[in-house]
């Protein structure tokens, strides 16, 4: 069995008794939300970043994933890092946003904070034609683009680990998550913070709204970067969303 790729592990940074679990997003891994993880440590939170299912190892793994495995692992996430603290923010990147807003309808968290988080695909094909299609299509370019054309700080996207293209059976799963995470928004009761790049790309900003209209949360904030792509946790805007991060979850630690 291979092993995670370098960098690219889970990570675990202890602190107080306010926990923040970090999600990676669809064919990323944990380093997309170390730097945050670690600014929110700074803070003196606990921080856990997970690994998704079949993420970070080879394509493979991820074929074999599904979106049951993905939820298990915030699940089993969000178990460990109740040993270490007593309120759990769930923070998302992009699909780990969409399993933050969902998995926040079935576990006891403080807060969400979605960042690039997608309502629907871009390309928006029914998961039934993309899993028959997965039987002689493996994988799908990213982007029509050029890689890493959607960045705006060159040097992060050099170190950027995440697989270089989509699975084809995995964006099938994607679209069941994204139907769920829809069905489920209006029952998301727990105060949010949606973030998004008004350069992104690849989840074109128009999804924030989307979701920001259908949640049900009464406490629920939107919070637009300039000068970012789509991973913007670790592009040229990151310190401004670790900041918008950070004053979310203080103001409601000072309730």
């Amino acid at each position: 069995m291979p092993g995670i790729l370098p960098t690219a592990e889970p990570f675990f940074l202890p602190g107080n008794q306010t926990g923040c679990l970090l999600i990676h997003g669809f064919t990323g891994s944990p380093k997309e939300m170390r730097w945050m993880g670690e600014d929110l440590a700074g803070r003196g939170y606990s921080v856990l970043g997970i690994r998704l299912a079949g993420h970070a190892t080879q394509p493979a793994d991820m074929i074999r994933s599904r979106r049951e495995d993905w939820m298990a692992s915030v699940e089993d996430g969000y178990n460990l890092l109740r040993g270490a603290a007593q309120r759990i923010y769930l923070v998302g990147l992009s699909m780990g946003g969409a399993l933050a807003l969902l998995m926040s309808t079935r576990l006891e968290v403080a807060g969400v904070a979605g960042l690039s988080v997608p309502y629907r695909l871009p390309r928006d094909y029914p998961a039934w034609l993309l899993i028959l299609l997965s039987r002689f299509i493996r994988f799908q370019p990213k982007s029509r683009r050029p890689p890493g054309s959607g960045w705006f700080d060159r040097a992060a996207y050099a170190q950027q680990v995440s697989y270089p293209q989509n699975p084809v059976r995995s964006i099938a799963e994607l679209q069941l998550l994204l139907a769920e995470v829809r069905a489920a928004l209006p029952r998301v009761r727990v105060p949010v913070l949606l973030l998004h790049s008004k350069d992104d790309s690849y989840v074109l900003p128009e999804n924030l709204e989307r979701i920001h209209a259908r949640l049900g949360s009464p406490d629920k904030h939107m919070h637009w970067l300039m000068g970012s792509g789509h991973v913007v946790t670790r592009d040229a805007a990151r310190l401004e969303a670790f900041q918008a991060v950070a004053d979310f979850i203080e103001r409601l630690e000072r309730k």
